[in-house]
């Protein structure tokens, strides 16, 4: 085993672990909170609605999209996080086929961890004041994967041909 497809399988089996105590963690201590300000901003929402106050009515929405918005990114990064390291354990076990020099495999590899780490990393940040930062690790993180992916399926399909 290249020290390529290590980086790749390790690096996928300890972001899948991290993804999932990212999970647990949610799922114990925070998802029920949100889910009941959630709940209980959208009926504030109808109950003001209902009594004809529309400023109370609009500040109870925009509780509810905010909520929504974080408690959507927050459980959309656990399984990012996962969903990334399991097709990082999957490319390692067949990076080998893939006909690049060891330093290109090596920089592909890299590219991949990075990518897998900083765009749920920018996701999750997105819930914080540091948009404009979050919006930019994620598009980087995103890119990183998007670039390694179709690095890996030209030196795949160099192989083939």
């Amino acid at each position: 085993m290249r020290t390529a497809d290590r980086i790749l399988i390790f690096g996928g089996i300890a972001l899948a672990l991290f993804g999932m105590l990212y999970g647990l963690y949610y799922a114990i201590f925070a998802e029920h909170q949100a889910l009941d300000k959630i709940g209980g901003s959208l009926a504030t929402a109808f109950v003001e609605a209902a009594d004809r106050d529309s400023e109370k009515s609009e500040d109870a929405l925009s509780t509810y999209r905010q909520t929504k918005y974080n408690y959507v990114r927050k459980v959309d990064v656990h399984s990012h996080w996962i969903g990334l390291a399991m097709l990082m354990i999957v490319l390692g076990v067949v990076f080998d086929e893939v006909v690049f020099g060891e330093r290109v495999r090596l920089v592909i590899a890299l590219a991949m961890l990075a990518g897998s780490v900083l765009f749920p990393l920018g996701v999750i940040l997105q819930t914080t004041r540091a948009v404009s930062l979050a919006s930019t690790l994620a598009i980087a993180g995103s890119g990183l994967v998007i670039l390694a992916m179709a690095a890996t399926a030209v030196g795949l399909m160099r192989q083939s041909a």
